[in-house]
């Protein structure tokens, strides 16, 4: 049980330093947090960036494989007030997106507090203030902005027999290169954009990738008659009903990349970017995997039933050697593994409400990232978040100033009150 200052106990109540911050105190230095702040700057806001790792955008500098690239243009992906270098190109490397992230924070003069990991966090209904206690403070503000993202922890699955598979197991965020990799046969678990590109990179490296895909995923071209599919789609969504924006991509698809039922590819009943919208689920855009698919360097197979010491047993009942596993298998949200809250977050840690009212909850909450549209989606919501936080403390500021003046002119009236006696 808590005692009155909120601690279980007097050795926490010691041991802990109390912060008092003047405005929102922002959880994570990824993309998202990084552009909350900037916005945050502009609007003359004080804030504080609580991030757990040593570094901004931990994700990608520790996380991410070597050959990694944006998957859209850049001009989807920068943040709000400041665009990417006119140098840098269409797609820019995992390298050049780091380099952009380091100037940013630069640029809008953002300094983290690093390797300060948030234990918890509560609203004090008493006081009406947030409570965001990580190992080294106890951190208390008004607005609460949660940007730890949808990336933050890694989901690898439980199958039966992988404790005792004698190979090497690692989820795709240990994954660097496919360099080591020469001459084993590996199974990569998972279909998505991580999984084709793992599976590319092996196959580019003289390994033998063996791909997973326990369901159905829609392949698209990165780019259709030179143009981006995605900026293409959008173009087309805001002319166009969602289900004809679908048919025309995947006419487009079939024209580009032809039938690829055969390869073992199915497709999802639901068209790609209705299923994008409704359930978050990203369409794989090819830039490579497809031909070696095609070609035989790539092998798609079913899902995995059961690893043995050397193999793999498939749902089929088909049996493969395999050297080594790879988890291309995505991440999720941390939310509720340290937020004291339940009506605006969801218990898979994101927000209850749809996009695009995901991003504010009750009593100065917010949510940045959890719009499963990619940094396009963070950037927005940093904007109205920035705007919200900031109409309310210009206010307030107005307020203590007309406050502060009255005291002043109160003070003097009575100054000159004593005077004349």
């Amino acid at each position: 049980m808590e005692n009155f200052f909120g601690f279980a106990d007097h050795k926490d109540f010691f041991s802990r330093r109390c912060i008092w911050v003047n405005g929102p105190v922002i959880v994570g230095a990824g993309p998202s947090g990084l552009a909350t702040a900037a916005c945050l700057r502009e609007q003359g806001v004080p804030y504080v960036v609580l991030e757990k790792a040593d570094c901004i955008a931990s994700l990608w500098q520790k996380r991410t494989y070597d050959r990694l690239k944006l998957h859209l243009p850049k001009q989807f992906c920068q943040l709000p007030k400041l665009p990417f270098p006119q140098e840098f190109p269409e797609y820019p490397t995992r390298i050049q997106f780091i380099e952009y992230l380091e100037d940013y924070a630069k640029h809008f003069e953002i300094n983290p507090r690093f390797n300060e990991c948030v234990q918890s966090a509560r609203y004090d209904e008493t006081s009406g203030l947030w409570r965001v206690k990580t190992s080294e403070a106890e951190y208390i503000c008004h607005w609460l902005v949660v940007a730890t993202g949808e990336n933050a922890e890694v989901v690898q699955p439980d199958i039966e027999g992988l404790t005792e598979f004698k190979g090497d197991v690692m989820h795709v965020s240990e994954y660097k290169s496919g360099k080591k990799y020469e001459g084993k046969k590996v199974l990569v678990v998972g279909c998505g954009n991580s999984g084709m590109e793992v599976s590319l990179d092996l196959c580019n490296h003289n390994a033998s990738p063996s791909l997973v895909l326990r369901d159905s995923v829609h392949v698209l071209p990165r780019e259709i008659l030179g143009k981006s599919t995605f900026e293409l789609a959008v173009l087309m969504m805001k002319w166009l009903p969602l289900w004809l924006v679908d048919k025309l991509l995947l006419f487009l698809t079939w024209l580009t990349l032809g039938s690829i039922e055969k390869y073992g590819l199915k497709r999802p009943a639901v068209g790609p970017m209705q299923l994008k919208n409704t359930m978050g689920k990203t369409p794989v855009l090819d830039i490579g995997a497809l031909d070696k698919i095609k070609s035989g360097g790539i092998k798609v197979v079913p899902g995995v039933k059961r690893f043995l010491h050397n193999q793999v047993e498939l749902v089929n009942g088909e049996m493969l050697d395999v050297d080594s596993v790879v988890f291309a298998t995505g991440y999720r949200s941390n939310v509720p593994s340290w937020l004291q809250e339940s009506e605006f977050f969801s218990k898979n840690g994101f927000p209850k409400a749809a996009f695009p009212h995901g991003w504010k909850g009750n009593s100065g909450l917010y949510a940045v990232g959890f719009t499963r549209r990619g940094l396009s989606g963070a950037s927005l919501d940093a904007i109205r978040i920035a705007q919200d936080i900031g109409q309310v403390w210009r206010e307030e500021t107005k307020q203590k100033k007309r406050t502060t003046a009255c005291h002043r002119r109160c003070n003097r009236a009575k100054a000159r009150q004593k005077l004349h006696e």
